[in-house]
């Protein structure tokens, strides 16, 4: 039986209202990669990932993956209200790319700023209202 040291994250869901809107903003804009694109019991089985994580993958998930009713209707709550899922990545120039996201047209949801714990960060929504973080660690 496992005690959970030996657990490797691979796959984080992200609830996104459309699937190919969905690639296109976090392949074309953000900048990830896709890592699968196939159908899927009769959807889609889409994820995209950072080039500099390989083992890590984001499933692009829309409400008619989910198969439990109740569940799939709850996701579509969720869509209406903003599905507010956080993903926050690290760069080496935060300011860089925040310029870039934000002349992209990317909804901002604050401007770089540096913390007192150690980071400049900032922030992003999707067009679903999930929220991406980018943070730069100084010193």
């Amino acid at each position: 039986m496992s005690n959970g040291k030996d657990f490797v994250l691979t796959h984080v869901s992200l609830l996104v209202g459309d699937q190919q809107q969905a690639l296109e903003f976090y392949r074309d804009v953000i900048g990830l990669e896709v890592r699968q694109d196939m159908a899927f019991g009769g959807g889609r089985w889409l994820t995209v990932g950072p080039v500099a994580q390989p083992g890590v993958e984001f499933i692009l998930e829309n409400p008619e993956m989910v198969p439990v009713p109740e569940m799939a209707e709850a996701s579509r709550a969720r869509l209406a209200s903003g599905a507010q899922s956080t993903l926050i990545f690290t760069t080496e120039d935060v300011d860089a790319v925040f310029a870039r996201l934000r002349d992209a047209g990317v909804a901002v949801g604050q401007e770089p700023l540096t913390q007192p714990y150690g980071v400049r960060d900032c922030g992003f929504r999707d067009p679903w209202g999930n929220h991406l973080r980018f943070s730069q660690v100084l010193g």
